[in-house]
C-alpha cells in the first residue's frame, strides 16, 4: 500500500505543486460561483479533529467537502478518547481506518506529526502552535488572483513571529520571494527556521524600514490562543508594529494587505484598513474554502 501524502507544513509540497494547487483553487472558486462544482470527492469522508477553537477552519473544510460531494465529521478533543488520554497513535490507526482524510487543529505540532506517522490516510495540519499552512495557501491564492505570481516580490510580516509567520517563511523559500519580519526583540520567529530560510527571510526591528517598497503587508493578532494572559504586555511592546495607513503608504503603490482573522480593530490593524472598500481581507477569508478544496483533491488523489 502506498504511503499517504500529508500536508503538515508547506515544505510537504513542491513549488510547482503549490502553483498548480493555487490554479486549481481559482478554478474551483469559479465553478462554485457558476454553480458547476465538480463532485470530485463524492463519497469521501473527512474527519476534523479540533482541540483549538475555530471558525474559518471548521466552516471552510466542512463546506468544502459538501460542495465537492463528500461529508465531514467534527470531532472535539473533549468529546473523543483523545481527550481522555488515548495515545495519539492508537486514535490515528482507528480513525484513519474509517475515513478518507483527516484535518487536525491543535496545539503541539508534534501531535500532528505523531498522528500522521500512524495514519493510513492523508493528514492536514489545520493549525498548530508552529505552523498554519492552510492559511498561507489561501493568502497566496488571493495574491495570485489580484497581482499574479508572488515570485520576486517583497512581503512584510508585522508583529509576533508566530505560526502564521513561520508558514510565510516556508512560502518564501518555496516560491522565491523576499520576506521581511518586522518584530521587536523577544518576538522573533523560530531561530532554526530563520536559519533555514536565510536566503529568503530576515528580521528588521524597524517596521517602516521593513514595509518600505513591500508588495504585501501581513499581520495577525498579537496574542494567539493560549496567550490571552499576555495580552496587555504584548500590546505595549507590539504597538509600533500596527498595520495602519502610514505604514501602507511607505509600501509599494500597489501593495495589498492581509490579516488571517479574527482581528482586533485598533490593535494590530486599524479599523480604517479593515473596513476599507478595497480591502482584500474578506476575499482572503473566503479563499480558505477554495484552497482547501484543491488541497483535499490533491491529497486524496495522490
Amino acid at each position: 500500500m502506498t504511503a499517504p501524502r500529508h500536508l503538515l507544513t508547506l515544505m510537504d509540497l513542491a513549488p510547482d505543486e503549490i502553483r498548480a494547487l493555487i490554479a486549481r483553487a481559482i478554478e474551483l472558486k469559479a465553478h462554485h460561483r457558476a454553480g458547476t462544482a465538480p463532485r470530485s470527492l463524492e463519497g469521501k469522508v473527512l474527519a476534523m479533529i479540533f482541540t483549538k477553537a475555530s471558525t474559518r477552519t471548521r466552516v471552510s473544510f466542512e463546506a468544502g467537502m459538501a460542495q465537492l460531494g463528500g461529508s465531514a465529521l467534527f470531532l472535539s478533543g473533549q468529546d473523543t478518547q483523545l481527550g481522555r488520554g488515548e495515545p495519539i497513535a492508537d486514535s490515528a490507526r482507528v480513525i484513519s481506518s474509517m475515513v478518507d482524510i483527516v484535518m487536525i487543529r491543535t496545539f503541539a505540532h508534534a501531535d500532528v506529526e505523531d498522528f500522521a506517522a500512524h495514519s493510513s490516510v492523508p493528514v492536514i495540519n489545520g493549525l498548530t502552535d508552529d505552523y498554519h499552512p492552510c492559511q498561507i495557501l489561501a493568502d497566496l491564492q488571493t495574491y495570485f488572483e489580484i497581482r499574479g505570481d508572488i515570485s520576486g516580490r517583497k512581503v512584510c510580516w508585522l508583529g509576533d513571529g508566530n505560526n502564521v509567520c513561520h508558514s510565510w517563511m516556508n512560502a518564501a523559500r518555496q516560491l522565491d520571494f523576499e520576506l521581511v519580519v518586522a518584530c521587536p526583540e523577544g518576538y522573533d520567529p523560530d531561530p532554526s527556521l530563520l536559519a533555514a530560510c536565510e536566503q529568503h527571510a530576515r528580521v528588521d526591528r524597524d517596521p517602516a524600514s521593513a514595509a518600505e517598497g513591500a508588495h504585501l503587508l501581513v499581520t495577525d493578532v498579537w496574542a494567539s490562543m493560549g496567550q490571552e494572559s499576555e495580552q496587555a504586555a504584548r500590546e505595549a511592546v507590539l504597538a509600533p508594529y500596527q498595520l495602519n495607513r502610514a505604514l501602507l503608504d511607505s509600501a509599494s503603490s500597489d501593495a495589498l494587505y492581509m490579516h488571517c482573522l479574527p482581528a482586533h480593530r485598533g490593535e494590530e490593524i486599524t479599523a480604517e484598513l479593515m473596513d476599507a472598500p478595497d480591502s482584500v481581507i474578506w476575499q482572503e477569508a473566503e479563499n480558505r474554502l477554495h484552497a482547501q478544496k484543491a488541497l483535499m483533491e490533491l491529497l486524496i488523489s495522490a
